[in-house]
């Protein structure tokens, strides 16, 4: 059986690649956003041997150095985005909030539906009972799946 190093020294793109590519996966799978940024650095190192001829010690330490640079950034200046849509990429419900759409099944007792991004929705009233099919609303909040809106 050959040794990493001499495995390394045929193929180092395409290790880098591989490795990219399985954390890419696991990322894929867990949803965790931290191991976008090492599949990302796995991948310019990749590159970087592809280009130039990189040892393995080299290589190892480019790849430290981009997923901790890519990481600490993407921590840093991402959040600022994704805190307007409640911090969760992923939930799609919390994004509703700022949008607006229009009443489908007119408002009773504060509680009624909205069509809001080709989507209908069950929703409250934030400061009124009664709202008539057809008026204009914004989403001002989230509770589950229930949105609450108010009249524009």
């Amino acid at each position: 059986m050959e040794m990493l190093s001499d495995i390394y020294a045929a193929q180092p793109f395409w290790l880098w690649v591989a490795l990219g590519a399985a954390l890419l996966a696991i990322e894929i799978m867990t949803g965790s956003g931290w191991l976008l940024w090492a599949a990302a650095s796995a991948g310019a190192v990749a590159i970087a041997t592809a280009l130039g001829d990189l040892s393995f010690s080299t290589a190892l330490l480019v790849f430290a150095v981009l997923t901790i640079a890519s990481t600490l950034l993407a921590r840093r200046y991402l959040p600022r985005s994704l805190a307007a849509h409640g911090g969760d990429i992923n939930d799609n419900v919390q994004r509703l909030v700022g949008r607006r759409g229009d009443v489908v099944h007119a408002f009773r007792s504060g509680a009624g539906r909205v069509f809001i991004d080709g989507k209908e929705w069950p929703a409250e009233l934030e400061d009124a009972d009664r709202l008539e099919a057809g008026a204009h609303v914004e989403v001002v909040g989230v509770s589950g799946v229930r949105l609450t809106v108010r009249r524009l």
